[in-house]
């Protein structure tokens, strides 16, 4: 398996070796990956999305019992607001660009879970990205994606933020700041992240027919094309331990 940079660099300095993790937001796996490469003893994916649940599958050997990794893999269906898993049954939770998808209640929702499958003394990594500069072109690309979220769904698809704010959050919810580390700087916005936005953007706006909607998916796929790529702004990571 392919861990990506981020990844490993987040979970270097962690003690991941024999410990039972959760990946909050499995997406493509990718912590996924670097939690069994680093030795976890068993790695619960939790993800609503039904594509991810496979690629994560695949990714690692079939997944609930597809092969060396894929024994040590249950990959769960579900909202992380409720996680399936009981209290403090877990040691170790990342969560791996999944603040950023997140509004603030949901935020805290999730929150209450992390913590609730959280054993006493168990770790939490955290990585995100702080808002993107203000002038930076991709930033109005996350705008049109939000304000067509807004318009379809009532709610913002993207909230980058600070690693101060999450710091202070997560520490609201019992955790402990341990250390910060940033993994990207300046994060490299490539022409498939444009082209990916650009597509939610668009495919939201359709979901709000009419002159909104069409205005909203007319934009997007403007500034996909004027964007191309662009490099900017910070991720971060975040780990935290419960006491106890």
């Amino acid at each position: 398996m392919d861990v990506p940079r981020t990844v490993a660099t987040a979970l270097e300095d962690q003690p991941v070796a024999g410990t039972r993790c959760l990946e909050a937001g499995a997406g493509a796996g990718n912590a996924t990956a670097g939690l069994l490469a680093n030795g976890a003893a068993r790695v619960y994916a939790v993800t609503d999305d039904r594509d991810h649940a496979r690629t994560t599958r695949r990714r690692v050997g079939g997944g609930n019992g597809g092969g060396d990794d894929g024994d040590r893999l249950a990959v769960l269906e579900a909202d992380l607001r409720a996680v399936p898993l009981p209290d403090e049954s877990v040691e170790f939770v990342t969560a791996h660009g999944l603040c950023n998808v997140l509004d603030p209640a949901s935020l805290s929702a999730v929150a209450e879970e992390l913590s609730r499958v959280a054993a006493p003394g168990a770790r939490l990594v955290v990585d995100d990205y702080d808002p993107v500069p203000d002038g930076a072109a991709i930033g109005e690309l996350f705008a049109v994606e939000n304000a067509a979220s807004e318009l379809a769904r009532g709610r913002p698809a993207l909230t980058f933020y600070p690693s101060s704010f999450l710091r202070r959050f997560f520490a609201g919810h019992g955790w402990e700041f341990e250390r910060e580390r940033t993994l990207l700087e300046p994060v490299p916005w490539t022409e498939s992240h444009v082209a990916a936005h650009a597509d939610l953007a668009a495919e939201t706006a359709a979901e709000h027919p009419g002159e909104a909607g069409d205005a909203l998916a007319a934009t997007a796929r403007r500034l996909e094309g004027e964007i191309g790529s662009e490099s900017v702004g910070r991720m971060y990571s975040l780990a935290f331990r419960l006491p106890g």
